[in-house]
């Protein structure tokens, strides 16, 4: 794992690639978004060049890494840029890992670009449809990737369009529960093993993933397995090797 920091500059740094017990040893914040054009988000080799400034992606992460600021944590985690994605050992430790390191964050924020908490004129300005009704139908929840994103860690933060607050998965428990089906149970930290896998299996149901074999990677960490990647194998192969495991 590594980690990115601000700099002085404004310009982000990068942590060498830590091992489990060096990752305990910093506080962490870490973002959790739905992925624009691959060409539009900023990759590990930006972050290195310290270039990427210009690409729609960018502002998410400078979001993530001032909003850690505020609330007191020099490192923060992104998907993005991190993981070094020419490197095929380094992204199935990373995608096997990436549940717990989700668990691990002192902070997770979800940024729904999707979701503007300024009023709408066609209602009153303090009612709670000038937002939720956007937030039922963001993007992120239909996503494979964020159903683990929004289970693993103990405190996740919801940040509108403005990257204004919305609530956290505590005070919006009773919403996700309507939107996403999962249980309050599981929404509040219970052990997701006392959940059946059929029932886990449903989580995941209606979200999808860019790359068809991730709608089964995705699900690693739901259900506490390990597995090599195989991209090309297909989502059946993918399932099927899920299923053996599991």
């Amino acid at each position: 794992m590594r980690l990115l920091s601000l700099q002085g500059d404004g310009g982000l740094g990068m942590t060498p690639q830590l091992l489990d017990d060096e990752i305990a040893q910093h506080r962490y914040a870490i973002l959790s978004h739905t992925w624009g054009e691959d060409s539009d988000e900023v990759t590990f080799e930006d972050i290195l060049e310290g270039s990427g400034r210009d690409k729609a992606g960018y502002d998410k992460i400078k979001f993530c890494a001032e909003q850690a600021a505020r609330d007191g944590l020099q490192y923060f985690w992104v998907d993005t840029c991190c993981i070094k994605k020419s490197s095929d050992a380094e992204l199935s430790e990373a995608i096997n890992s990436m549940f717990r390191w989700y668990q691990g964050a002192a902070k997770c924020y979800v940024y729904l670009p999707d979701v503007s908490r300024r009023p709408d004129n066609r209602v009153k300005s303090d009612s709670p449809s000038t937002w939720e009704l956007a937030f039922r139908k963001s993007r992120w929840f239909s996503r494979g990737w964020t159903l683990q994103e929004l289970l693993a860690p103990n405190f996740v933060e919801f940040f509108s369009r403005e990257k204004e607050r919305l609530g956290d998965k505590e005070s919006l428990k009773q919403l996700l529960n309507e939107i996403t089906g999962i249980p309050l149970g599981a929404l509040q930290g219970s052990t997701l093993s006392k959940f059946a896998t059929d029932e886990r299996m449903s989580w995941a149901a209606k979200r999808e993933t860019k790359r068809k074999e991730d709608k089964a990677y995705s699900l690693l960490g739901i259900f506490n397995i390990h597995m090599p990647l195989i991209y090309g194998e297909g989502r059946e192969n993918a399932f099927l090797r899920l299923k053996e495991e599991i």
